[in-house]
């Protein structure tokens, strides 16, 4: 029976206990709506570690004023019911109140490796980001914590930041998990109708037609990236936010194909934001 917390002691003491225990902790940090993705990620975590804990916040302190905070698409019940087939231990499932308190005033950024890709196009998103996280691994205080591929620049944030802070657990990044059409799986997609759903696809193509280009000895960024432009904006309801080729370990731009590089990218498809990306 997994057990369910709206409050940050009561989760401390459930986890303090199974401290005592010598269990080890996984940790899953989504913002609810659950699908595939963080599925294979409690999976993940259910095969390396004694106990696994899901939190499902809608963390408001990542979104801008113009964002879809007030329509982010949430289910609990159908979370929970999920959480429970999948054997997860415990779900920490706070309010923003519980979070934040009216008198909160403390924030932690990572700069440098925020200033490029979403963080330019979010300001603050990172931000919020790290600080959610940070009260998170305070509260849940795991031995390893598990995220997804497709967020590609907030898993290099959190590993930075948990090295630079000295958080004592792992960061684990897991695979993109993908539909059978290529289109990277995420709670954003609900928001899509049947024309949008099947414009997506163009983020994926772009990305397997940079790989090609590279596999058969391209190297020049510009044409990649010219390339890319072009099929993305042949679909009518696309529009690029960015196309960017960085350095993986500090995630400023390159000039040329190298190893240890990504290819991130962010369409709008109508109104709503896509992300994806592939490690060179």
């Amino acid at each position: 029976m997994t057990k369910i917390s709206n409050n940050i002691n009561e989760t401390r003491e459930i986890i303090s206990k199974w401290k005592s225990q010598n269990f080890s902790i996984g940790f899953v940090p989504t913002m609810g709506y659950l699908h595939d993705g963080h599925l294979s990620l409690i999976k993940k975590s259910h095969m390396e570690n004694n106990k696994t804990v899901v939190s499902i916040f809608v963390n408001p302190t990542q979104f801008g004023p113009k964002e879809d905070l007030s329509t982010y698409p949430r289910d609990f019940d159908a979370d929970r019911q999920k959480c429970e087939d999948a054997l997860v231990d415990l779900i920490f499932f706070p309010t923003a109140e519980e979070m934040y308190p009216s008198d909160y005033y403390t924030y932690v950024n990572v700069n440098y490796l925020t200033n490029n890709l979403c963080g330019r196009s979010r300001p603050n998103h990172f931000q919020g980001v790290c600080t959610v996280l940070a009260k998170l691994f305070n509260i849940i205080k795991p031995n390893k914590a598990y995220f997804g591929q497709k967020d590609a620049q907030q898993l290099s944030v959190v590993k930075k930041m948990v090295r630079d802070l000295n958080f004592d657990l792992e960061i684990v990044g897991c695979p993109i998990i993908r539909e059978p059409d290529g289109i990277a799986i995420s709670s954003r997609n609900s928001y899509l109708n049947k024309e949008e759903r099947k414009a997506a696809t163009c983020l994926s193509q772009s990305l397997k037609l940079a790989k090609e280009l590279i596999n058969n000895g391209e190297c020049k960024i510009s044409f990649i990236k010219n390339s890319m432009s072009n099929l993305i904006s042949n679909q009518t309801l696309a529009k690029i936010d960015y196309i960017e080729f960085v350095d993986l370990n500090n995630l400023q731009p390159i000039d040329t194909i190298k190893k240890s590089s990504l290819c991130a990218i962010a369409v709008y498809i109508g109104n709503t934001r896509l992300i994806d990306n592939f490690i060179i």
